[in-house]
């Protein structure tokens, strides 16, 4: 018997059954980071961009990412989120912006898929938005920070 979830005895494929566990209140952080050229940096934190804003329009892209993590990732369960947060920020010391996305709900499985898509696909808009100018970006750090609630409790990178 395998101890991956996601396998059954055989070691086919299977979405897990949730019914069984209790709803309990459950949130993860996770972030992505993007390099960048000075200048292609300067552009998104002027508002130069012809584009629009780049921040506003990967916001939207990651939470929309979020809501549709189960369309993307195969055995993920669809979630009714109770919130997503995605904030984007300039490090113009280390020409990076900084992601990071939180998904919260109360439900019977973790958000640890939706935080981690939101993340990803907010740092793939950038990169969309932004590849005209500037091809040698590097989306990289995609990782999970923190996550909480359910039968497995409080996880922190940090801790």
């Amino acid at each position: 018997m395998s101890e991956l979830t996601h396998l059954d005895d055989q070691g086919r494929a299977q979405m897990v059954d949730v019914g069984a566990k209790d709803e309990t209140q459950r949130s993860a952080t996770a972030e992505a980071v993007i390099s960048m050229q000075p200048d292609t940096l300067a552009m998104i934190v002027d508002g130069k961009h012809k584009k629009g804003d780049v921040f506003a329009v990967a916001r939207i892209a990651g939470i929309q990412a979020a809501k549709k993590c189960p369309d993307l990732i195969p055995l993920c369960h669809p979630l009714m989120l109770s919130a997503v947060n995605v904030e984007l920020e300039a490090d113009t010391d280390n020409n990076q912006v900084l992601i990071r996305a939180t998904c919260k709900l109360k439900g019977q499985t973790g958000v640890e898929m939706e935080a981690l898509t939101a993340a990803s696909v907010a740092a793939l808009t950038v990169y969309d938005m932004c590849k005209a100018v500037d091809r040698g970006m590097i989306i990289s750090q995609v990782r999970l920070l923190e996550k909480a609630g359910g039968k497995s409790g409080n996880w922190s990178r940090t801790a």
